[in-house]
């Protein structure tokens, strides 16, 4: 028998359903406990060999912001080149970061050549070191969500660039640039649903072989 209540896995369910991909904050500060409080469950998150691999690297002066911003704004000009007719609308009406606004701004990179770990599990796979993180930020993510707090994942971004705007070692490689803050709006639907973009899977497919 599972020792978590059914109250408690609906609202683990719930929870899950509310975890949307912010692009709207509001622009109030967020208080450093609660931060690292969010931070702090990347130790709890499983990882290729125990290695734990994730880096990260708060983005606050004024410049490296800059810096980020303008990184973001040339990638999605270039994608929208990558879209015709309607599509290429649609494109340029969405709000595909929150980087103006949001409070907080994190860099997370793995560490691919950590002895942490000694290797185990990614001498065949060492790609599982990115998973590992990847896995990890949905830690973050829920316990910001639970928090109250908001969360968006930049992916429009040039990451060799931002790597040598922020003077970050070689062998790190950036998984993902995440803004944190509170967000404006509560809403079980992705944003990118309402907009009208894509719809979500109401079935997950599985296939055996």
């Amino acid at each position: 028998m599972s020792e978590f209540s059914n109250d408690f896995q609906a609202d683990l369910l719930r929870l899950m359903r509310r975890r949307r991909d912010v692009r709207r904050f509001r622009t109030d500060p967020v208080d450093e406990t609660l931060l690292r409080e969010c931070l702090a469950t990347f130790s709890l998150a499983p990882s290729v060999g125990l290695s734990e691999p994730w880096r990260i690297v708060r983005v606050q002066s004024e410049a490296a912001r800059a810096a980020a911003l303008a990184n973001f704004e040339a990638a999605n000009a270039a994608a929208l080149d990558g879209y015709e007719g309607e599509k290429s609308c649609l494109y340029s009406s969405l709000k595909l970061s929150g980087m103006r606004e949001a409070p907080v701004h994190l860099a997370v990179f793995c560490d691919e050549t950590t002895p942490k770990g000694a290797g185990l599990g990614a001498q065949t796979m060492p790609e599982a070191r990115r998973y590992s993180v990847a896995g990890a930020i949905a830690h973050v993510w829920l316990a910001a969500r639970a928090r109250g707090l908001g969360l968006g994942w930049v992916s429009i971004l040039d990451p060799e660039r931002l790597a040598q705007d922020l003077d970050i070692p070689q062998d790190w490689r950036l998984v993902a640039y995440l803004c944190l803050g509170w967000p404006e709006t509560e809403s079980d639907t992705p944003e990118l649903e309402l907009a009208g973009w894509e719809r979500r899977l109401q079935d997950v497919p599985v296939e055996t072989r």
